[in-house]
C-alpha cells in the first residue's frame, strides 16, 4: 500500500453472482488529482466507480481515504460524492431545491442551505434560475445542476459517471473544459468514468484504461498515448491498423525482416520485450504517410506495399484504405489515391507499435 496516498484501493475484487467482474484493483490517488477510469463497454469501470460509492460491495480488498478504511462505510459517510450519468434530478424540485437537497438531509440550517446554494450557482453560471424545474432547463444546465448538487456538500472526492454522455457534441465540448477547470479551482480529487478517449485525454492528470476487470495500463495521457502497454492499449488509444510482421530483437531495437509487402526496418521496442519471430504491429491511420511508388518515401520507419481499395474524405484530410498483404488498413493523406493504385505506406518507428504475435 502506498502511504502517502490520499485515495488507495488494494486488491479489490466484485463479483455478480459467481461472475468475476473485477479482478485484483491496486490503484493510488493523490489528493486533487483528476483520474478517468477509460474502458468500453462491461469492462467493470462503472461497477468500480459503484464500489468506490459504496454503492455495491466488493467481493475482497478495501478502500482507504486519508489512512481510513471506509469499506464497509455507507455512501453518505465516505466524504464523496456521485453525479450520475442520467443527472438523477427531482423532477418536483426547483433547481435550488435540488442543489440544497443534499444539505436538507445533512440538517443543515436554512439560512446556510440559502446561501450555499446561491454561492455554487453563481459558481457554476446557474444565476437567476434557481426558481426553475428541471423540464425547463437545456441538457447543459441539467447537467450543471447535478454537479451543484455534488459539490455544494463539499465532497473530498467527486465521482462522476459519465456525466457528459446525454449533451450533443458541441455543448459536450464546452462543458469538460468547465468541469475540469471547475475541479482545479476547487481543488477536488475527481475520478471520471468515460468510454470516450478523448474526453479521458483532455481533463484527465491519468488515465486508467480497464479491460474485462483488470487494470491494463495507467499514466499520463502522454504516457498511455505514446507508450501503450500492451495491444489492447495500443487498439483503444487509436491504434487500429495490424499487421504481421517477423524479425529479430536486439537490444532495445526489432529489426524487422524484409517479406512480400515490407522492406527490413530496424524500430525501437518502445512498449515492450520481444523475442525473435512473429510480431504484432499497431499503428494510427494518422501516424502514416502513403506515397506513389515513384515517390522518395523516408529510410527510417516502417514502409508497406500495398493497394488503395476505397478513399473517403471526413473532413480536413482524406482517409484511404489499402490492402497490404491479407490485412486491411486506414492510412490519412492530404491528396486523395484513386481506387486500385499501388501504394507505399511509411510509419515513422516512433508511431509503430510492436507486441508479441498473439
Amino acid at each position: 500500500m502506498d502511504q502517502g496516498a490520499f485515495l488507495q484501493l488494494d486488491g479489490i475484487a466484485s463479483k455478480y453472482g459467481s461472475t468475476p467482474v473485477l479482478s485484483d484493483i491496486n490503484l493510488s490517488i493523490a489528493r486533487g488529482e483528476f483520474v478517468a477510469l477509460l474502458g468500453s463497454s462491461g469492462c467493470g469501470k462503472t461497477t468500480l466507480l459503484r464500489v468506490l460509492a459504496g454503492f455495491v460491495n466488493p467481493s475482497a480488498g478495501k478502500i482507504v481515504v486519508r489512512h481510513r478504511d471506509v469499506t464497509g462505510l455507507a455512501p453518505d459517510k465516505r466524504g464523496m460524492a456521485l453525479v450520475f450519468q442520467s443527472y438523477a434530478l427531482w423532477p418536483h424540485m426547483t433547481v435550488d431545491q435540488n442543489i440544497g437537497y443534499g444539505l436538507k438531509l445533512k440538517g443543515v440550517p436554512r439560512a446556510d442551505i440559502a446561501k450555499k446554494v446561491a454561492a455554487t450557482e453563481t459558481l457554476l453560471g446557474l444565476g437567476g434560475l434557481g426558481a426553475r424545474k428541471p423540464a425547463a432547463l437545456s441538457g447543459g444546465q441539467r447537467q450543471r445542476v447535478a454537479l451543484g448538487r455534488a459539490i455544494v456538500v463539499d465532497p473530498e472526492i467527486l465521482l462522476l459517471d459519465e456525466p457528459l454522455s446525454n449533451l450533443d457534441a458541441r455543448i459536450r465540448l464546452t462543458v469538460r473544459h468547465e468541469l475540469r477547470a471547475l475541479q482545479q479551482r476547487l481543488g477536488i480529487t475527481a475520478i471520471h468514468v468515460t468510454h470516450d478517449r478523448e474526453e479521458a485525454m483532455v481533463m484527465a492528470d491519468r488515465i486508467v484504461i480497464l479491460d474485462a476487470g483488470r487494470i491494463a495500463q495507467h499514466g499520463t495521457p502522454e504516457q498511455v498515448y505514446n507508450r501503450p502497454a500492451s495491444a489492447f492499449v495500443a487498439a483503444f488509444m487509436g491504434a487500429e491498423n495490424s499487421l504481421r510482421l517477423h524479425g529479430t530483437a536486439k537490444g532495445t531495437t526489432f529489426a524487422v525482416a524484409p517479406g512480400d509487402s515490407n522492406d527490413a526496418a530496424d524500430i525501437p521496442m518502445l512498449c515492450s520485450s520481444l523475442e525473435d519471430g512473429l510480431v504484432e504491429a499497431r499503428f494510427r491511420p494518422e501516424a502514416a504517410s502513403l506515397f506513389a511508388l515513384t515517390d522518395t518515401v523516408p529510410e527510417e520507419g516502417g514502409r508497406f506495399r500495398g493497394v488503395v481499395s476505397t478513399v473517403t474524405y471526413p473532413g480536413g484530410h482524406w482517409r484511404h484504405s489499402v490492402r497490404i498483404g491479407d490485412a486491411d488498413i486506414l492510412a490519412d493523406a492530404s491528396r486523395a489515391f484513386e481506387p486500385g493504385t499501388q501504394v507505399t505506406v511509411h510509419v515513422p518507428p516512433q508511431a509503430l507499435f510492436l507486441f508479441p504475435a498473439s
